[in-house]
């Protein structure tokens, strides 16, 4: 359906559609807070935190970065969805400084209390909730009511990373809680515009194979994918979870191939796509290994696929791509983009060999500074746009 790309609003372009200043502020904050933690791990610089450094580092990540992308997406995605025309202006700047409360809180927790501390942080993902919640039931776009699920999984595992680490000092399930949350979220958002980008592409760029249409397949993949992730956050070292783990791998990897990513070498913005995706089935089978065989495989290796390759990954091009798209800009990531998607993929690829085969600080050093290049680049490359309004 055709709508209005923004409200009337004269004020900056920052803050005229949700995708800009989550993006520019989540890629910042995502490439600063590591450049911040390595040292921080060191024992070199601290926080006034009462997170740990291991802690401070997993939720900024995932409460941080991913839910201001998050956010970011979702403000854009669905006035596209329901027809309604998308969030702008002063309830935008309320989202964002939540967010921003939200790292101040985390970072001066000893200062202020970690009850409060949590309910700023938390406040963010409320309001987010809320604010999807009703844009979905206004626009009674009643089948995208499912995208709900991940992001109030997400909020859930945030509580419940406060209450971990307040009353047993682990936060484990939580970790894995919000990242199935996210792995989850990118199983449906991804079976959707995976195939569709690549068919478009391909479309224009010869005959041949298109990728599948949504299915029974991609119903019963995604239901084998919540089935297997439930598992993994309740009970990771169970062999049945192992079993169910490798079994979504297959599946995934088939819905995959199903898409036709190997025609698309010659464009990286769909590419990465690709790529990224296939870090889900990837992460599934570490687990599901590590599962069944703890003293050969490192479950934390598990936790680095996903993260770093899947989230960081996906995110990263869905940024790309949708930054280019809504500012005016032609689909085409240039060489530039593409250093920035081979730093995520080097970044990822650093963080699984430290995790399963070297343990040594050169390569969790490597991660960190392609995992910073890539998204303080995407912050260079792409600030001026997300500042300036839409080109004509």
């Amino acid at each position: 359906m055709a709508i209005p790309r923004t409200r009337p609003y004269s004020g900056p372009a920052l803050f005229s559609y949700g995708f800009r200043p989550f993006f520019l502020f989540g890629a910042l904050y995502a490439g600063a807070a590591i450049l911040y933690w390595i040292p921080m791990l060191a024992g070199r610089v601290e926080t006034a935190s009462l997170l740990d450094p291991v802690d401070w580092h997993i939720h900024e990540m995932l409460f941080g970065y991913l839910a201001a992308v998050m956010a970011g997406f979702l403000l854009t995605a669905i006035p596209n969805w329901t027809g309604r025309l998308p969030l702008n202006g002063p309830p935008l700047v309320v989202l964002v400084a939540a967010w921003l409360a939200g790292r101040v809180a985390i970072f001066c927790s000893s200062a202020i209390g970690a009850i409060p501390a949590a309910i700023v942080d938390c406040a963010f993902l409320t309001l987010l909730v809320a604010a999807t919640g009703r844009e979905i039931i206004a626009g009674k776009n009643w089948r995208n009511l499912k995208v709900l699920i991940p992001v109030s999984v997400l909020l859930a595992a945030n509580v419940l990373f406060h209450l971990e680490a307040a009353l047993t000092g682990t936060t484990d399930i939580a970790r894995r809680l919000s990242i199935a949350a996210a792995i989850l979220l990118i199983s449906i958002i991804g079976g959707r515009v995976i195939p569709s980008f690549t068919r478009n592409w391909l479309v224009k760029h010869g005959p041949g194979p298109l990728p599948a249409s949504f299915d029974r397949f991609d119903v019963f993949a995604l239901g084998l994918t919540g089935v297997a992730l439930a598992f993994w956050v309740f009970a990771p070292s169970h062999t049945v979870t192992g079993a169910v783990m490798l079994a979504a791998a297959i599946v995934n990897i088939a819905r995959l191939a199903r898409w036709r990513g190997y025609r698309t070498i010659s464009d990286p913005l769909v590419l990465i796509l690709h790529i990224g995706f296939m870090w889900i089935p990837a992460g599934m089978a570490i687990a599901g290994l590590a599962a069944i065989m703890p003293d050969r495989v490192a479950p934390a290796a598990a936790i680095h696929a996903f993260g770093v390759g899947a989230i960081g990954t996906m995110t990263l091009a869905i940024m790309v791509r949708a930054t280019l798209g809504h500012t005016g800009h032609d689909l085409v990531s240039g060489w530039r983009g593409n250093l920035v998607f081979t730093a995520i993929t080097i970044a990822a690829l650093a963080r699984l060999a430290h995790a399963l085969i070297l343990p040594a600080n050169p390569l969790l050093h490597l991660a960190a500074a392609a995992w910073a290049f890539a998204f303080l680049g995407f912050a260079g490359l792409f600030g001026r746009a997300l500042l300036s309004p839409r080109r004509k």
